[in-house]
């Protein structure tokens, strides 16, 4: 028996890669699309343009029934930036879904699938989970100490002045750059390689799509839009969950095919992945020796299989990844701001259930696109992985135009999502912590506003720019990911401490953050002379290289701030704190009493930091430790983790479509009904108006609260009827 394709016969080997069956065609490809787009560039200009059109168009139809219909007549800066602080539960879950997944989410993740099998998508779903748990007890923290906070860095200005103010805006911006900077060079990769628009032209177009609608609606029409985007991921997520699992192929199948693509020589992987079915005239092997195809055993895990949790490279990325994506989240002033906008009682459940529903979108794609790419042998080669073009191979093999559609689709929301969410960070930081605080302190909303939109619109065609430099230089997907915490992670451990504990030395956050950041790079690059023999991009995006540095970011500033707090504590007073951030219009909306109850705020702090840590502890440890008695799994205990990827991705996309409906069926009546009313001529709203909130400041405060403190060292004048507050210490 022998392995023959047409008038092919491969040498020595018996059994030929399952996807020749399906498409003799694949044998002698030394790449999947080979420079040959499977979609028109009709279709990606269709999708980039059309999609971006469509949704600047239906986002302004929504912001502009919600504010005709639901009392929402004014957007001033303060609603521009925060949504008006009231978001709940769902809707929040929904915005941290849609932020946290971006091009890298569904791109990646089965990128580490194609290469280190079963532990890649675990590892990269847990390990970029539990920051977003995590972040949960930050964000109650925010709506109990600095609830009129509009930016990050107006409460690290608040606490610890200017020189720590400066610092942690610097690696704000640098974590915005390098979120948008992934999404648009897999976007654009990906756009290129399916639709054959130019590269360069997909780096430039993708953004607008995101400044058309960000910029008229804010904030809001960020979160809109958002709901609407999860939902198209989800149903893609679905759609090839299902085509994999239960349409095309079964778990069983799958297993037998990962058996079977692990058990070739390498000879016999020469001759499969070779132009006439001879090793003479193979392309398995690179220059270097490195494979460019998915055949053979996976060096350094269990018996050289696909199908373990114990993986050196897969544990050695998971660890990468979970310092990484702490800066991303902790330094991105996105999160900081879906925290502003959600209204107390929701922020921390928004947090938890969209850290958990997210899980599921790398986590069950990557388990079946990543695996089926490798199970089936596709001729993808490693340059096509690493740029993220693996779900749209598999997508395209078994669907085949509509499944690169699909793909596209899928990606294009999610770089939208993120895009938007990156946008209005971006506009606020400048705004309010550059524009307010060095160019103009007396700006009025309307100037912030003016601001807040012209930064839009900049940092778009900025990123476009850039992201063109970045591919010139020959920096992929993967090689940024893997960089991210090397570059932000010395900011990750002063911003926790600056929330949650007293002692933090503002002068301490500065040594650390700048020391943890040279020391990173210094390590790093170091660590690309010894292994490498040089210092080049393929030396530094090593998988050892990276961990060096994202691990010396990370634990020297926490020491370094760690021990000088010890050794000069500020001793911070936190009652203080949010006197020293001032409102730039009187928009006390979401600031009431009720939302400010300090006994619920304590009891939701509770609860998050139980469950946050608990989920966090039991995804970083005792599920990987269950999977070690396993080691390579058996046919049933795979059936099982498929089962289990399957049920969380149905599930969460259950709960991610629905939930913001529910908890919004008030406002989604009243706005309809004020649309009949308008429509039959009646005057009047058929729903009753929502009863004025007390603003939470003193009982006998002027009508016109003012709260306006420039600078955190001088002492805060409420009313003349007030005592003075105590001047806040700043280091």
């Amino acid at each position: 028996m022998s392995c023959t394709v047409g008038d092919v016969t491969i040498e020595g080997v018996d059994v030929c890669p399952p996807s020749w069956a399906e498409n003799p065609a694949y044998q002698g490809q030394d790449s999947y699309f080979g420079g040959a787009p499977p979609l028109s560039e009709a279709v990606g200009y269709l999708v980039v343009v059309g999609f971006g059109a469509l949704f600047s168009v239906f986002t302004t139809i929504v912001v502009f029934l919600d504010k005709t219909f639901s009392e929402n007549a004014t957007i001033t800066s303060e609603h521009f930036n925060t949504a008006g602080r009231m978001v709940k539960t769902g809707l929040t879950a929904s915005v941290i879904v849609s932020q946290w997944t971006w091009a890298a989410t569904l791109l990646q993740s089965s990128n580490v699938a194609w290469n280190y099998g079963v532990s890649g998508p675990f590892w990269y779903a847990s390990g970029a989970t539990i920051q977003v748990l995590l972040f949960g007890v930050l964000a109650i923290s925010l709506k109990d100490i600095a609830p009129s906070a509009h930016t990050m860095c107006e409460i690290v200005r608040a606490r610890w002045g200017k020189g720590a103010h400066l610092t942690f805006l610097f690696f704000a911006f640098c974590a915005n750059i390098i979120v948008t900077s992934m999404l648009l060079l897999g976007g654009a990769a990906t756009v290129e390689a399916l639709t054959g628009v130019n590269y360069e032209l997909a780096s430039f177009l993708i953004p607008w799509g995101v400044i058309l609608y960000t910029s008229a609606g804010g904030l809001k029409a960020t979160f809109m839009a958002s709901y609407l985007h999860t939902m198209i991921i989800f149903a893609v997520l679905i759609t090839m969950i299902t085509i994999v699992y239960i349409k095309v192929y079964s778990s069983d199948q799958i297993y037998a095919f990962l058996d079977q693509t692990v058990s070739y020589t390498e000879d016999e992987c020469k001759a499969i992945y070779s132009t006439d079915g001879t090793i003479e005239s193979s392309f398995f092997l690179d220059a270097s020796g490195g494979k460019t195809m998915a055949c053979g055993p996976v060096t350094g895990n269990s018996q050289g299989s696909y199908l373990t949790m114990l993986s050196a490279d897969g544990l050695m990325f998971g660890i990468i990844n979970i310092v990484g994506n702490f800066g991303t989240v902790f330094v991105d002033q996105s999160y900081w701001q879906s925290a502003i906008a959600a209204r107390p009682s929701s922020a921390a459940k928004g947090y938890l259930l969209g850290g958990i529903c997210w899980f599921a979108i790398p986590f069950s794609l990557a388990t079946s696109l990543g695996l089926a790419s490798t199970a089936l042998m596709l001729p993808i080669n490693s340059g096509e992985a690493g740029s993220g073009l693996v779900p749209p191979a598999v997508a395209d093999h078994l669907l085949g135009d509509a499944g690169a559609a699909l793909i596209l689709i899928m990606l294009f929301m999610a770089i939208v999502s993120t895009g938007s969410a990156e946008s209005i960070a971006v506009s606020s930081l400048v705004a309010y912590d550059v524009y307010r605080e060095y160019i103009n302190p007396e700006a009025t909303g309307k100037q912030i506003l003016f601001i807040s939109r012209v930064v839009i619109v900049c940092f778009g065609i900025f990123m476009g720019l850039f992201s063109i430099a970045l591919n010139a230089m020959g920096l992929n997907l993967g090689w940024v990911y893997l960089f991210m915490g090397v570059m932000i992670g010395s900011a990750v451990i002063p911003l926790w401490n600056m929330m949650t504990w007293d002692k933090a030395s503002g002068k301490g956050a500065i040594i650390a953050a700048w020391s943890g950041l040279v020391l990173a790079l210094t390590g790093w690059m170091v660590a690309a002379k010894i292994q490498g023999g040089g210092i080049s991009v393929a030396t530094l995006g090593t998988n050892e290289v990276m961990l060096s540095g994202n691990l010396i970011a990370i634990f020297s500033s926490g020491f370094i701030h760690y021990v000088y707090s010890k050794m000069n504590p500020q001793n911070f007073d936190f009652s203080t704190l949010d006197a020293n951030i001032h409102l730039v219009e009187q928009d006390l909306s979401g600031l009431g009493a009720e939302q400010q109850d300090k006994d619920e705020l304590r009891r939701a702090k509770r609860w998050i930091t139980r469950r946050g840590y608990l989920l966090t502890f039991v995804l970083i440890f005792v599920w990987p430790l269950l999977s070690i008695p396993a080691q390579v799994f058996t046919q049933s205990y795979f059936s099982f983790w498929v089962l289990l990827s399957v049920a969380w991705g149905f599930g969460a996309a259950i709960t991610i479509s629905f939930l913001p409906l529910f908890e919004s069926q008030d406002e989604i009546g009243r706005v309809c009904s004020g649309m009949l009313n308008y429509i039959l001529c009646r005057q009047g709203d058929a729903a009753e108006q929502y009863a004025e909130e007390t603003p939470a400041k003193e009982v006998d405060e002027p009508e016109e609260p003012v709260k306006d403190v420039e600078d955190p060292a001088e002492p805060v004048k409420e009313i003349e009827a007030e005592p003075e507050a105590e001047p806040v210490a700043t280091e």
